[in-house]
């Protein structure tokens, strides 16, 4: 005799299914969800990253590097003059010759500009925004392999490996137009990229 339930052929001795008796009653199927229902997610689960990363292009690198030269220059100028006047002020008042003075200024004059360059560019790559006012002004920004913010350390050696980049005739900058990921020399030594957005 077969189990009207779940089948089992049933001896003639038996008088009631022990598969059905074994599994228990069947239970009744789970409600089917809506077609429009967005499935459960905890508040404590992050989103994960889109997939899909667009790089950013060498022209669109150049162009926010011209940006952020001109600032840094601009701001070199006034910071280096400001600075150039107080010291020429403190040695005229001192009695300093021109000659002493203007060798001082010049010397202060090689020490901001590099370190005024040095910070603007760590700084503000690891800062929240993750970019310079030329990347900014053109939607592109420094992020990690894993598209996450950059430490002040990364951006570190993301800035001193730009001198390797230049040494080699300006080679480094121009692997960004040819490589996968549009890297830089600079950023395969920094474990950096340059995307949009």
């Amino acid at each position: 005799m077969e189990c009207p339930k779940c089948g089992y052929v049933m001896q003639p001795f038996e008088e009631s299914c022990p598969r059905c008796a074994r599994l228990g009653p069947p239970q009744p199927a789970a409600p089917a969800a809506p077609p429009d229902a967005q499935p459960a997610v905890s508040p404590y689960v992050t989103a994960p990253k889109p997939s899909y990363v667009e790089y950013a292009g060498f022209w669109r690198r150049f162009a926010a590097a011209m940006i952020d030269g001109a600032i840094v220059s601009i701001a070199g100028a006034i910071i280096g003059g400001v600075v150039g006047g107080m010291i020429g002020f403190y040695l005229g008042s001192s009695g300093s010759n021109e000659t002493e003075i203007t060798r001082s200024a010049g010397v202060a004059g090689n020490i901001i500009g590099p370190v005024l360059h040095w910070l603007y560019f760590t700084i503000m790559e690891s800062s929240a925004r993750a970019a310079t006012f030329g990347k900014s002004a053109l939607g592109i920004c420094v992020t990690d392999l894993n598209g996450d913010r950059i430490s002040f350390g990364r951006a570190n050696a993301r800035y001193w490996s730009k001198i390797i980049s230049a040494l080699i005739l300006l080679i480094g900058y121009i692997m960004a137009g040819f490589t996968a990921k549009k890297q830089a020399l600079h950023d395969m030594i920094g474990g950096t990229l340059v995307v949009r957005g």
